[in-house]
């Protein structure tokens, strides 16, 4: 047994016994962290011009900051971006989180000196929760894997600029950066095909332990050393035990992953994102993860079905409940306020408050009315996945036809099989009833015969990887979206129908 697992265990009780105090006192938590928000960001700009020294209540707060997305806060960071002080939160941040967004174009986020150590110590403390629960830190001793982008940046007006996992590849303890991977060399390759095939030439022939990224790149390493090796994932790297992700729904790529791999392991699900680190998972016997509700982020919450009405209901954490999917709201320590990230999640538990990332609040199907989300979709590919079990995924997505060359409308859906269905028939049957169970919407316009059942187009090998690269989105954080309430997505997927 090597140092670092030695080490993690008096560690890892500690992080937990910290972890159980706060998340006792779920309420008066966020209490304390929204009164430590107004009192520190008062006299910047936006808190004069939204007067949070007069605000003495969530109430108050309510009234005086409208709900934001990257838009309506624009005006704001892009003063900070020219290097003005004081404007979303006390001086200038650290960085700028570079990300790509949906409707915004490219985004930057803000990240303080106060903010990035959660950042760090949320994406630590859960490997240390996992430690704690399952008593093993042996994976610590061997290679840990990181699979991200770059972590090169540029500086402007006194910030730096980079993406998200960059910037935290800068922050890496120096107890770890004997072991990690890949190189720096390697981690700054902007091809990312390039970069994939280089760190399997680095990796073969390590202990790799632990293996982090987005579960579709992670697959594509994967097959690019089974490729190379003939050989399952644990033949190559025996003492790999640990399998960290996070950005995605690992359901829908565990059977294929676990397949390539050849046997099953761990695996521990994080939710970070730029505006701040949301989640991780604190038990491996619990579903869902635990909401960082001490780490410098006031949250509400707004009932996904009420969120685009003209003044929807802001929930604080004490007002939620099980099993409703609620559009996310963060104020935070690195000055972004009623701020909606475009994520929904639904709690599954309230002692400790645990969620389940459900979707996003733009990404939807509602051509008819039905407003059928991501979780839904997914749980209806799992469904049918769990009935014919030679299935294999690789990735899929759906979108409406609208005006279909010939019958009624209907919802298609493009999938990447690694092994296909051997009755294509009953299983677009099976996904199809599943989908009309869980969403009442969608049966009804199914048996009023407003739509007909969906239809499933096969993709070629590679489908989605093309796609992506032909969008300059391939690798790092980017991600397919799950579903689509326009054709874009599956107008380009056209040309790799089988």
């Amino acid at each position: 047994m090597g140092i670092r697992s030695v080490l993690s265990k008096p560690l890892a009780a500690y992080v937990v016994r910290q972890q159980k105090k706060w998340a006792a006192r779920p309420g008066e938590t966020q209490r304390k962290v929204f009164q430590e928000l107004m009192e520190k960001a008062k006299n910047t700009a936006f808190g004069r011009d939204h007067d949070f020294a007069g605000v003495r209540t969530y109430d108050d707060f309510q009234k005086r900051v409208p709900v934001n997305d990257y838009e309506d806060l624009k005006p704001y960071i892009e003063r900070v971006k020219k290097g003005e002080e004081g404007v979303l939160w006390p001086g200038k941040p650290l960085y700028f989180a570079k990300t790509s967004g949906t409707t915004s174009g490219t985004k930057y986020i803000p990240i303080s000196r106060e903010s990035i150590p959660y950042h760090i110590n949320s994406a630590r403390d859960a490997l240390l929760n996992y430690v704690h629960e399952s008593g093993n830190g042996s994976f610590l001793d061997g290679k840990l894997m990181f699979l991200s982008g770059s972590p090169e940046m540029h500086k402007e007006n006194g910030i730096y600029i980079g993406r998200l996992s960059g910037i935290s590849n800068h922050h890496v303890p120096a107890y770890l950066r004997t072991n990690q991977m890949p190189s720096w060399k390697t981690n700054i390759m902007e091809d990312w095909e390039a970069k994939v095939d280089t760190i399997v030439e680095e990796t073969l022939g390590k202990d790799m332990t632990l293996i982090s990224g987005i579960p579709p790149w992670v697959q594509m390493y994967f097959d690019k050393i089974a490729a190379r090796t003939g050989k399952k994932i644990k033949d190559v790297f025996p003492n790999f035990s640990l399998f960290v992700y996070g950005g995605v729904n690992f359901e829908p790529y565990r059977a294929k992953l676990f397949e390539t791999i050849g046997k099953k392991i761990d695996s521990v699900e994080t939710y970070p994102a730029s505006e701040g680190f949301i989640a991780y998972q604190d038990s491996q016997k619990e579903k869902g993860m635990l909401l960082l509700l001490n780490h410098g982020i006031f949250y509400e919450f707004i009932p996904a079905d009420r969120y685009f009405e003209e003044n929807p209901p802001r929930l604080t954490i004490e007002d939620v409940e099980t099993g409703v999917n609620y559009a996310v709201i963060m104020n935070t320590n690195a000055g972004l306020w009623g701020y909606s990230i475009g994520d929904t999640v639904q709690f599954v538990s309230k002692d400790p408050y645990r969620v389940i990332v459900s979707g996003r609040i733009k990404h939807f199907i509602s051509a008819f009315g039905e407003h059928v989300i991501g979780s839904e979709v997914e749980g209806a590919m799992n469904y049918a996945v769990s009935r014919h079990p030679e299935v294999e995924l690789v990735e899929f997505t759906v979108a409406p036809q609208v005006t279909p060359a010939e019958g009624l409308p209907l919802h298609e859906w493009f999938i990447e099989f690694a092994t296909p269905p051997s009755n294509l028939a009953a299983f677009e049957k099976d996904l199809n009833l599943q989908l009309q169970k869980l969403n009442s919407y969608y049966d009804d316009l199914i048996t009023g015969n407003v739509l007909r059942p969906l239809k499933i187009f096969s993709l070629q090998k590679a489908a989605f990887q093309g796609y992506m690269k032909s969008q300059g989105r391939l690798g790092g954080q980017n991600k397919v979206p799950r579903l689509s309430n326009d054709r874009k997505l599956a107008d380009g997927l056209q040309e790799y129908i089988l």
